[in-house]
């Protein structure tokens, strides 16, 4: 048997390892901040701190496909994925974006959630799969090319906004369904707990 190492010996990773953990660490932070300018851009476009939210939400929508894609194609998660991943962010909120637009706008105009929903769909499905096909047609030759670097980033943006794309046309308008629907009960429900006033009587 070999002898135990000397009491007080430390070991700790070094070299590329420890580069690896710096940029995983860096790529981390970047990917939360990118998260939190994009909510206060749309706090200010919105003028609301609720519906950016929906808009946020098409970012884990859009890590399933991300995680769909590696798992399929057995593909690492590298730092040159994490990159991909940050790029996504600011890509995949705008179909959310478009499209809570148009809501906002026929409700302002009078028009119900339902009817308000399905306009925007009706309206924007068009633009939004057109962007999104000119998207990842524009990252096919990387996805393809000969480059151990670049077909991962690739993979890791075609994966996440093609999976983005179609959720976002699903799940948003039903979450934003849910949200109005509750906002409305919970508003009915204050107003029937709020007492009565009576006119004094002479």
């Amino acid at each position: 048997a070999a002898d135990p190492p000397p009491g007080g010996l430390s070991t700790e990773l070094g070299g590329q390892n420890a580069e690896m953990k710096t940029s995983f660490d860096s790529l981390r932070f970047a990917i939360a901040l990118a998260v939190f300018l994009v909510y206060l851009v749309m706090a200010a476009t919105f003028e609301s701190f609720l519906h950016p939210f929906l808009v946020l939400f098409t970012i884990p929508l859009a890590l399933v496909g991300v995680v769909a894609g590696l798992a399929a194609t057995s593909t690492p998660i590298t730092v040159i994925v994490l990159i991909g991943t940050v790029m996504l962010v600011g890509i995949v909120v705008n179909n959310a974006i478009v499209l809570l637009e148009v809501v906002e706008s026929r409700r302002k105009e009078g028009a119900p959630v339902s009817q308000a929903l399905e306009d925007a769909v009706a309206r924007r499905i068009r633009p939004i799969l057109l962007t999104t096909a000119t998207t990842v047609a524009g990252l096919l030759p990387l996805a393809f090319s000969a480059s151990t670097l670049w077909p991962p980033l690739a993979l890791a943006m075609i994966s996440g906004l093609l999976a983005s794309t179609l959720l976002t046309l699903v799940v948003v308008p039903a979450l934003y369904r849910v949200l109005m629907t509750t906002r409305a009960l919970a508003e009915t429900e204050q107003e029937r707990s709020q007492p009565l006033t009576q006119s004094p009587t002479i």
